[in-house]
């Protein structure tokens, strides 16, 4: 049976104030009953189709395709990353994708080192260019153009298709800031969130909060003074050079005459919206995390009103503000918040002819792009934890109340909705560690592969011998905040291969997410514990334990290492069937926006879909929860003085610069060793490196007039060991000290590919050449170069 037909095809893209565009093509096909039938797959993205694809004629039984085209309401998720900005389609209702994602990068600067700027222009051209491209690789029905887009959900050829784009959400980097002027317009390139030149207004914030405390009472708590600090390990600190507060006090201290022009200081997501919408509003989630403000009383602020007026500060810090001299920074942030999913208006004629859309087409609120992730993930009810695995891992935690205790971050009220409160946890070096190790484990040849070092690994017995590692190569983020912290193996033997090494890393990283997930339940249960006080039932605190974590990122691309996270944590670990976070989530909002579902909460019902289920097995569960208790929980605080001590000698010391000058520029310097430009030695080779070096020589050497006995040890310093957060204040610590050859690797990308990684290249040694050379023309880089 066959059925010859004349296809008319019109992609329409559509909104629900009736414009349309409309792309028509023409073109006769021969198709199979079977083939007119599949077009009846219920789990096609398609899934308006009229049953059975079309009319049929009860005289010969014959299919006749629909005489209007199909109709599809489609949503527009895009995700505003560091690298770059992506776009994609999805079905409104079954929040699956249509067509292919479609991402275009934009450069980021670095003129100094520490620092990081975009271009919010780029940002938005590329925002159009990015969703040109996804609307690009919608189904079409031509064979040319369906090999051309290469998809693989074009299984109704024929069919006329109508695209009704119901609305579209963004979400952005988090605290990338932006200063605009009265015409809305960049005053300045933007401070992107991994720009880290504020640490030293970060650290002010706190030191401010802890004199004022003081300042009324000796037993007062800086909680006391400015409980919006206690979202920072409950008001322990440190708060991050990322937060807004700190990147807009370096504005005002360093940059005044932007901060006198700028009317706004807002984040890349208020930006974008406003380019789309014309409206400048902020995101109750960005709020909530990472402005110190309440995200639930922001959106109140008719409640908080006085005399009929609207209070424009509720819900912000405004005492604090105060105590920092930044009260005028409430006048610049955006005056309205919204909740992520409320609509912040429909596109311009401007925005909606570079995007290609009809006018009025609906924008709708999003957030940062790891929290819009959690919605993406399906985590929005209370006790869920989400886990977002990469070069670093990122935990969160739903919790009832807004309560928090030290080693968490949070809770947040009011976020990422604004019923919800979330806790998040974060360890350093994950992903990255296990590169590490099997880079070292590989050698100069040809990388080992993760599955060969997986089969490896899975062979040999959990707690891998008697070895066990700390993960902490890079810093503790939680819960024990420790930048100095370092990295250990504990129990090698020779026994050991590279099996036991490189499944103890794994079994590391998942002991510390183990005690991040303690660290952040243990706060859940102090709330758990209020809700039960102040209810008078025990069902809070029955539930304060979550037995389940839906994981995403690159730590899912390995079964043991999924498996090890289920058997270390003792928690079932799920798999969605879409793992990309961001941009579902921003589809799932864009869906409540645009009235397709009534909530949250209903479309994640209908547009997140489990995939898969890992259960920890019991009897290895039993062995490393020993091995937690007894061995890993132990090795953290026993090594912590002395890689402490040993980031003390690491950085050595030295008399003062004054006499470090005298010294250099004495009856010492008889090798030639210039100091002005940096210290110069013009008689390199073996006589002047050891004496340099204060290595042995043989006797002849040693009675050389040019080698005195007396000639110093210089101690040079390694960059890599410091505070990548603050690079100006690290060189100046060693200046201070007297030490003024300071050591630099500079990698060329080999170990470190990951875009979201800090390295060194030429562009920050020539910055800190250039920063330090008049004030510090003693200062001398010693930089190698690995490749």
């Amino acid at each position: 049976f066959q059925s010859t037909t004349r296809a008319h095809r019109e992609d329409v893209i559509t909104c629900s104030s009736g414009h349309r565009t409309t792309i028509t093509h023409h073109h006769q096909k021969t198709k199979s009953i079977d083939e007119l039938a599949a077009l009846n797959n219920p789990l096609h993205p398609l899934h308006t189709l009229p049953p059975r694809g079309g009319d049929t004629d009860d005289d010969d039984n014959t299919i006749v395709p629909p005489s209007s085209p199909i109709k599809t309401d489609i949503v527009i998720g895009i995700d505003g990353g560091t690298e770059s900005i992506r776009a994609c389609c999805f079905d409104a209702r079954t929040g699956r994708i249509i067509g292919k994602s479609h991402a275009v990068p934009y450069t980021t600067s670095h003129p100094a080192a520490g620092w990081a700027e975009q271009s919010p222009e780029e940002w938005y051209r590329n925002l159009c260019e990015a969703v040109k491209g996804a609307i690009g690789t919608l189904p079409s029905n031509s064979k040319e153009e369906k090999d051309n887009n290469n998809t693989n959900n074009n299984d109704y050829d024929d069919v006329d298709v109508e695209y009704d784009v119901k609305a579209l959400c963004c979400d952005t980097t988090c605290c990338s800031v932006v200063a605009l002027s009265s015409e809305y317009a960049p005053l300045r390139p933007c401070l992107l969130w991994m720009d880290a030149r504020s640490a030293a207004q970060a650290a002010k914030i706190m030191d401010v909060a802890k004199t004022h405390a003081a300042k009324k009472s000796p037993s007062r708590s800086i909680l006391d003074a400015f409980p919006e600090l206690r979202v920072n390990s409950h008001g322990e600190g440190p708060i991050s050079a990322e937060w807004l507060l700190p990147k807009a006090m370096w504005i005002k201290e360093r940059e005044p005459s932007v901060w006198e022009d700028a009317t706004v200081i807002c984040e890349y997501q208020d930006y974008i919206n406003y380019k789309l919408t014309g409206k400048m509003v902020a995101s109750s989630c960005n709020a909530a995390v990472r402005w110190h403000h309440d995200g639930v009383d922001v959106l109140n602020k008719e409640e908080d009103s006085k005399d009929g007026e609207k209070d424009e500060d509720g819900g912000r810090p405004m005492k604090l503000y105060e105590a920092l001299g930044m009260d005028d920074l409430a006048d610049k942030l955006p005056k309205e918040t919204l909740a992520m999913g409320e609509v912040v208006g429909g596109l311009t004629e401007q925005a909606a002819g570079h995007l290609g859309l009809p006018v009025g087409t609906k924008v709708v609120q999003g957030g940062p792009d790891a929290f819009v992730g959690m919605i993406g993930l399906g985590t929005i009810r209370p006790h869920q934890i989400c886990l977002i695995t990469g070069s670093s891992h990122l935990h969160c935690l739903l919790t009832p109340s807004a309560t928090s205790a030290p080693g968490t971050w949070g809770a947040y009220r009011g976020a990422p909705l604004p019923h919800l409160n979330f806790a998040e946890g974060g360890q350093s070096s994950t992903g990255s560690l296990v590169r590490w190790v099997r880079d070292m484990i590989s050698g100069d040849g040809e990388k080992v592969s993760y599955r060969v070092l997986d089969e490896e690994a899975s062979g040999v017995a959990p707690g891998c011998d008697g070895l066990v590692a700390l993960e902490t190569w890079q810093g503790s983020r939680t819960p024990h905040t420790d930048p100095l912290a370092r990295g250990a193996f504990v129990g090698l033997t020779l026994s050991h291969t590279r099996a036991h090494i490189f499944r103890a890393i794994l079994e590391s990283v998942c002991y510390g997410t183990r005690s991040c997930f303690d660290a952040l339940e243990a706060a859940a249960a102090t709330a758990a514990a209020e809700q039960q006080q102040s209810s008078g039932t025990d069902s809070a605190a029955s539930s304060s334990k979550s037995n389940e974590v839906v994981i995403a990122g690159g730590a899912t691309r390995s079964d043991l290492w999924l498996q090890l996270h289920a058997d270390i944590t003792g928690r079932t670990f799920l798999l969605n069937e879409n793992t990309d976070g961001p941009l579902l989530g921003c589809a799932i909002l864009a869906s409540v926006g645009a009235g397709i579902y009534d909530s949250v909460d209903d479309a994640v019902e209908n547009m997140v879909r489990r995939e898969r289920r890992i259960e920890p097995r019991a009897e290895a569960r039993k062995v490393y929860d020993r091995l937690y208790e007894e061995v890993y929980l132990k090795v953290r605080p026993g090594v912590k003085s002395v890689v402490h001590a040993l980031a003390e000698l690491r950085g050595g010391a030295s008399s003062s610069v004054g006499e470090e000058r005298a010294f250099w520029g004495g009856e010492h310097n008889k090798l030639g060793l210039q100091h002005g430009n940096g210290i110069r030695c013009r008689k390199w080779g073996k006589k002047c490196l050891g004496t340099i070096r204060g290595g042995s020589m043989d006797e002849s050497l040693q009675q050389s007039d040019a080698t005195p006995r007396n000639a110093p040890i210089i101690i040079s310093p390694s960059l890599l060991a410091s505070d990548w957060s603050d690079m100006k204040g690290e060189v100046q610590k060693c200046l201070d000290a007297g030490v003024p050859w300071l050591h630099i690797d500079v990698f060329d990308g080999v170990f470190l590919d990951s875009p979201n990684a800090l390295t060194f290249g030429p562009q920050m040694v020539d910055s800190l050449s250039k920063r330090f050379a008049n004030l510090h023309p003693e200062l001398t880089l010693d930089v190698p170069l690995w490749s």
